[in-house]
């Protein structure tokens, strides 16, 4: 039997993956890093949850950032005498007026593949020019020493590329199923050797995922699950954090935690998990099932994560056509930025992951309405009980775009209640937690390393304004503007061009459609 469950398994895991990908080219993109990088008059947002401040001058020396120092007031003109001085080795930015933020941290990214017919360029520059200078990978679903090549390029500057963690879906590169504790722990030390950063589990049988979790601890390799319906009846997220599972993505497993009258998701008896509008339609349900908000049950489940210190990554972009799916479809920036071969594998399809619009209408998306209000409402409550929440966006799958989602992401914690300082702290100095790397990245201080993003308009205010595409205002002769968007992404003292690496990505996909002449349409519909 173990060896069924196993092979079910690896089944399921091996359906997930992409054909390798080529490598990134080499970096031709960014400036620096400098010996002296100034950046003069600036709004901080340093990521630690404090109010923005200034205007300030932030100096970067080489990839570390060496003083953040008051130089005004909101108002009045800049005093000069405080101001760091520039040499001739000094590159300076005029950010009066603009906002600085710290890189945001994609906790759940992956790079693409064959299935939906992307480069590793196309994707990395979407990430950038959306302000990502770091993200995890989990599953390293382009196989692991191609994921684990690309941190190592990444960490030396050799390709336009985010700083990468490497998460590796458990079981990838065994010589067989793994079915027993031993054999587990083993494969938790090869990946260990071979340079990983941690691990991403489905579920698996509950004496190997016990085993493979205590290893992973001992060794200070992180831990995530995707509690996958398959598997869940063995561990649901309350007691994989027992097992000491340090984070979840998404939020299977949740409810199950939660359920008082069942102890198994309400299936429809002609129910088949491969039928992927089955799986996300009862998915969509879960939420209902599951204790009500305030109940005994909810608070105890709630309160015993915060105290095992718990991570939860929602991802809740990754669902959001679920409940309103022409306007995931039609979003804007589809058809400059969208590679033919990624619009067809959003279509309606029976066979790619994620395309599960077979009969999908409105009442279905009336109950993933309400199962996102339950949700979003556990994830808030648990966020201000002291849990911690970090930010992530799955994007390559359901008209989700890569950079794009992630800023979708941003929006989706405002409506689940999230002060947008609270949004840019999980962005940062959370994910930074998570990946061990917080006494380096996460937050604008000095002695850190110079991940930064820099906006010409007040995210605080309006969350648009970090989209590629900006935000639209009207102004007082009646004239529609975009205004907002990133202006540079500074990773590792390095200054990129957010629109120009935007351009970069319209080039490509404009090649691409010219190529096979191919224009967007509506699925079903020639426009």
């Amino acid at each position: 039997m173990k060896k069924l469950f196993s092979a079910l398994f690896l089944l399921m895991f091996t359906v997930t993956l992409n054909a390798q990908m080529s490598d990134a080219p080499p970096r031709a993109e960014g400036e620096g890093p400098f010996d002296r990088l100034l950046i003069r008059g600036v709004h901080l947002i340093d990521g630690t949850g404090s109010p923005a401040t200034g205007p300030v001058d932030i100096v970067v020396e080489g990839n570390k950032i060496a003083q953040i120092r008051t130089v005004g007031y909101p108002g009045l003109p800049i005093n000069e005498s405080r101001r760091p001085q520039a040499d001739e080795n000094t590159r300076e930015i005029d950010a009066e007026g603009m906002y600085l933020l710290p890189g945001f941290i994609d906790m759940h990214a992956h790079t693409g593949g064959g299935a939906q017919g992307t480069t590793p360029d196309y994707v990395y520059k979407l990430w950038l020019a959306h302000g990502i200078t770091t993200i995890r990978e989990p599953g390293s679903f382009n196989g692991m020493d191609w994921t684990i090549r690309h941190r190592e390029m990444s960490d030396k500057n050799e390709i336009t590329a985010p700083r990468i963690s490497a998460w590796i879906g458990f079981g990838q590169g065994a010589d067989g199923p793994i079915i027993n504790a031993a054999q587990a722990r083993d494969w938790v030390k090869m990946i260990d050797d071979r340079g990983a950063d941690g691990i991403k589990f489905f579920g698996a049988s509950p004496e190997v995922y016990a085993a493979a979790i205590d290893e992973a601890n001992k060794r200070g390799l992180g831990t995530m699950t995707h509690h996958a319906q398959t598997r869940v009846v063995y561990n649901d997220v309350l007691q994989s954090a027992r097992l000491g599972l340090t984070s979840m993505t998404h939020w299977y497993g949740l409810p199950e935690s939660m359920f008082d009258d069942k102890i198994i998701q309400d299936y429809p008896l002609d129910y088949n998990y491969n039928n992927e509008q089955h799986r996300f339609e009862e998915a969509g349900k879960l939420w209902a099932q599951a204790a009500k908000p305030g109940s005994e049950t909810w608070n105890s489940v709630m309160n015993e994560l915060v105290e095992l210190d718990f991570t939860l990554n929602p991802t809740f972009t990754i669902y959001e056509a679920s409940r309103d799916l022409m306007a995931q479809r039609r979003a804007e920036w589809h058809e400059k930025y969208t590679l033919p071969s990624l619009w067809r594998f959003y279509a309606p399809s029976r066979i790619s992951h994620g395309s599960y619009w077979l009969d999908w209408g409105s009442e279905q998306e009336i109950a993933w309405k309400d199962n996102y209000r339950l949700w979003m409402q556990f994830v808030n409550e648990f966020k201000n009980k002291g849990g911690r929440v970090t930010l992530g966006s799955d994007a390559g799958y359901i008209y989700k775009l890569y950079g794009f989602a992630y800023i979708q992401e941003m929006e989706l914690m405002r409506e689940a209640g999230f002060h947008p300082l609270e949004i840019f702290q999980s962005a940062s100095l959370k994910a930074a937690e998570v990946l061990g790397r917080d006494h380096e990245l996460g937050t604008i201080e000095v002695g850190k390393l110079a991940d930064m993003v820099l906006v010409d308009a007040n995210p605080m205010a309006n969350l648009k304004v970090l989209y590629g595409t900006g935000a639209i205002l009207v102004d007082e002769q009646n004239e529609v503007q975009r205004y907002g968007g990133i202006v540079y992404t500074i990773k590792d003292g390095i200054v990129f061009d957010a629109k120009q690496l935007l351009r970069d990505v319209e080039e490509m996909v404009n090649a691409a459609k010219a190529e096979e002449s191919f224009e967007i349409k509506q699925p079903g519909l020639d426009y």
